[in-house]
């Protein structure tokens, strides 16, 4: 198709370790590769939950400034946080966080920011979206099973959407799905074609 053949000129990385990512941008048949740096997920305390979202993928963007001197390089980086109540609820440390946060979104509504950058030589697009998530009330031996078998300290709110919990305790969410698990693939695809393949 014409239109793979335009992004697939291009050397796309995938500056992520997320599995869920890597997912995403395969179904979406988008040619990249993977390549992570760690990046501390740091932010002042005064910013707003998009601005926070923004900030990270941008950070993590700066660790790439020897690839953006080949035009042929396009770098993606993305950054996924969940909020309730107002409050930004990051990945769990240990397996009483996990309990925690997944107590407190229980029987309630949350929202999921993941913010995008995508940055080539000379040119930077950034761009987020956000979805609201709803939970039925989740008894204490869901959640606990939950934590043993999936282990989710790698994901913000402490759950995945396309994991258990997804199936027996969301009740409904507004917006992307693909947001919710950590990257608008179809926004992603939109911006690179525009970006790349100057599409009217």
């Amino acid at each position: 198709m014409k239109c793979f053949d335009c992004l697939a000129r291009y050397d796309i990385i995938l500056a992520s370790q997320s599995p869920r990512r890597k997912m995403l941008m395969e179904g979406a048949g988008i040619p990249f590769r993977v390549l992570a740096r760690p990046v501390p997920e740091v932010f002042p305390e005064n910013m707003s939950p998009l601005e926070v979202v923004k900030f990270l993928c941008r950070q993590k963007a700066a660790c790439f400034e020897q690839e953006f001197k080949d035009p042929d390089k396009v770098v993606i980086t993305a950054d996924t946080i969940v909020v309730h109540q107002g409050r930004i609820i990051n990945k769990p440390d240990d397996e009483k966080q996990a309990f925690d946060m997944l107590s407190s979104l229980s029987g309630s509504t949350h929202e999921v920011y993941t913010g995008v950058c995508i940055r080539k030589l000379d040119q930077e697009i950034l761009f987020h979206d956000h979805s609201l998530v709803s939970f039925r009330e989740l008894s204490s031996n869901e959640i606990s099973y939950y934590i043993e078998k999936y282990a989710p300290y790698d994901k913000a709110g402490a759950y995945g959407i396309q994991e258990w919990i997804g199936y027996i305790g969301i009740e409904g969410i507004q917006g992307s799905y693909h947001n919710v698990m950590g990257l608008p693939v179809h926004m992603v695809y939109s911006e690179l074609m525009n970006m790349l393949c100057k599409r009217p």
